[in-house]
């Protein structure tokens, strides 16, 4: 059972594992549901830039994107 979930994470890019890339350029193979922060600083000052797997369709999955509030360390909020 170990084996199995740890082959399931096995075939995820770099940038799934990291949650977070410079350029939207570096996503690749965006999955239904993922979730990975874009810090290229095209949001407005104490935001960062989320993209999502959002539906799936024939050609695959649709991104969506959206300024979130970044969250500091501490679990807060960043001013």
């Amino acid at each position: 059972m170990l084996l199995l979930c740890g082959l399931t994470l096995w075939p995820l890019p770099s940038s799934a594992l990291q949650g977070q890339v410079s350029r939207e350029q570096d996503i690749v193979n965006l999955q239904l549901g993922q979730r990975i922060k874009v810090d290229d600083g095209t949001c407005p000052a104490g935001q960062i830039k989320e993209i999502s797997g959002s539906k799936m369709t024939a050609a695959g999955v649709v991104r969506a994107q959206k300024c979130i509030p970044r969250i500091n360390k501490n679990g807060g909020a960043k001013h």
